[in-house]
């Protein structure tokens, strides 16, 4: 699976961000622990690998995927716009775990009698953005617009 990165700047950005988060709550982060943090939230092991991946030219899908990005795509075959609130590459590597938080609620339920809405969804994505998790009718959980 090929990842995509922020640019080391953005990186440094929101650990910068997560810091004074931090800090005007009352929790002591030094800017370093801020970098740690923001590499294990990519999945990487450390700031220094993360610092290096960021600077390889991105290969990957035509979108970034980061924290605080916006993006597109379908949920339970609801169109949406999100803002991606977490993102963390899961163990072996082909996966990741993604949790947006949308735009306008997203009604779940495909029944005129009734609705539910869900404003905020966990989910594994693969490189390309699309749920191995399947719908009874085979639709993916969770699809981006890459």
């Amino acid at each position: 699976m090929t990842t995509t990165y922020p640019a080391i700047d953005e990186l440094k950005a929101q650990a910068k961000r997560l810091r004074q988060a931090m800090n005007d709550r009352g929790t002591a982060l030094t800017h370093s622990g801020a970098l740690e943090l923001i590499a294990r939230q990519y999945g990487a092991r450390d700031w220094n690998t993360l610092a290096a991946l960021a600077a390889k030219p991105n290969t990957g899908p035509k979108t970034q995927l980061f924290v605080g990005a916006h993006i597109r795509g379908r949920y339970l075959n609801q169109p949406f716009t999100g803002e991606i609130l977490t993102l963390s590459a899961l163990p072996g590597g082909d996966l990741q775990r993604i949790t947006i938080h949308f735009d306008e609620p997203v009604d779940v339920v495909t029944f005129d009698s009734f609705s539910a809405f869900r404003r905020r969804v966990s989910a594994q994505i693969d490189a390309d953005g699309v749920s191995p998790r399947k719908t009874s009718n085979g639709v993916p959980h969770l699809v981006l617009d890459l």
